[in-house]
């Protein structure tokens, strides 16, 4: 695979993989990586502006989605919603630094804009959390080849 294809690619996945959409980018960095094509700060570097561009897409859907919250369609119900804003509530932004812990990470994104997070505030956070992540991924597969 070409770099563009394969950065497109890990970038996609990233990006998917932040939003509430399954994906995973993980095993897509670590292919990338195994197959030594491309430089592994290069593929962290991408992965990491995917995935917090697709957390940057969950905090601009929650400072909008407050308005649906009483339409039967809606995917949480008030109870969920309630839990999930006394949670961050209680443990404040610093509860971003979780946002790529699989399963809760996403929501929580949601969350910050449904809560009004400043976005400086949440990019900071969210892009130390992601980027962080991918470099002890990236560091673990260095250590295994």
């Amino acid at each position: 695979m070409n770099d563009p294809a394969a950065l497109g690619l890990l970038f996609s996945s990233a990006l998917v993989a932040a939003t509430v959409l399954p994906m995973q980018s993980e095993a897509v960095l670590v292919g990338l990586l195994l197959a030594g094509q491309q430089q592994a700060w290069l593929l962290v570097l991408v992965a990491t502006v995917g995935n917090v561009l697709g957390s940057l897409v969950n905090w601009w859907l929650g400072r909008g989605i407050d308005r649906f919250r009483d339409r039967r369609w809606f995917p949480a119900g008030p109870e969920a919603m309630q839990r999930a804003e006394r949670w961050y509530r209680r443990h404040g932004r610093w509860s971003l630094l979780l946002s790529w812990v699989p399963v809760i990470g996403d929501p929580l994104t949601v969350v910050a804009g449904v809560l009004r997070e400043p976005l400086p505030t949440f990019l900071l956070l969210v892009t130390l959390a992601k980027a962080t992540r991918y470099i002890v991924l990236a560091a673990g597969t260095a250590s295994l080849s």
